[in-house]
């Protein structure tokens, strides 16, 4: 059991993933008494870091789906395969997914991270194009969260400028502490904050439990 107060935010991606794999593991977190989970898009596949969908970037991210799936459980469907990687010539884009997360953060921040693992398999499972902005409005409705779908659908400034600052501020906290990439956990306490690698989301409970509770070593 967690008896001290910690602060985690969770760096991610909507597209990644290794960030779906690890769902299970933030639910965990999420439910530790005395931790407060914060969700900070990192903006990995938005804007610059977007592609469009071809053969080859299709049968990369196949291969590495299936070593998630080995690795964490966490199904990539025959559905995803067929409907979303074989649709070349869309975009891979999480530009979409990110300002669904902070429509939903405006409107029922504590349904945050529910909305991220339902827009996660609505792609990985059912196959949908979650980089479209109507099918992510769909997702939301289906949860009961119209305000944040008719947000969604804007135009919105607020949002807009929400999302902005969301995507900055992990990306200015990801620089401080040296994070590559996504997965990763920043662990807050009243010592100071600290890294936490993402690999730690694909072990054994106790192992995600340690390496949080782990002091914060002052220089």
């Amino acid at each position: 059991m967690v008896n001290k107060v910690l602060n985690v935010t969770y760096l991610f991606d909507p597209l990644c993933g290794w960030c779906y794999g690890a769902a299970p593991a933030l639910r965990q977190i999420s439910a530790m008494p005395g931790v407060t989970l914060t969700l900070a898009p990192s903006g990995l596949f938005c804007a610059s870091g977007s592609r469009v969908m071809d053969a080859a970037f299709a049968a990369y991210a196949w291969h590495n789906d299936q070593r998630i799936e080995r690795l964490t459980g966490q199904r990539f469907s025959e559905r995803y395969r067929d409907q979303v990687l074989a649709a070349t010539g869309t975009g891979f884009d999480s530009g979409p997914a990110t300002l669904a997360l902070s429509a939903v953060q405006l409107s029922a921040p504590e349904r945050e991270l529910s909305a991220l693992h339902a827009i996660q398999e609505a792609r990985y499972l059912d196959g949908r194009a979650t980089s479209e902005v109507a099918v992510l409005a769909d997702v939301l409705r289906a949860m009961g969260l119209p305000a944040a779908a008719t947000r969604l659908l804007g135009p919105d400034e607020a949002l807009l400028a929400t999302h902005r600052s969301r995507v900055a501020r992990a990306q200015l906290d990801m620089q401080a502490l040296g994070a590559q990439g996504v997965p990763q956990l920043i662990v807050a306490d009243a010592q100071g904050r600290r890294l936490v690698r993402g690999d730690v989301l694909y072990g054994n409970p106790e192992g995600l439990r340690d390496s949080l509770l782990r002091p914060v070593l002052l220089g």
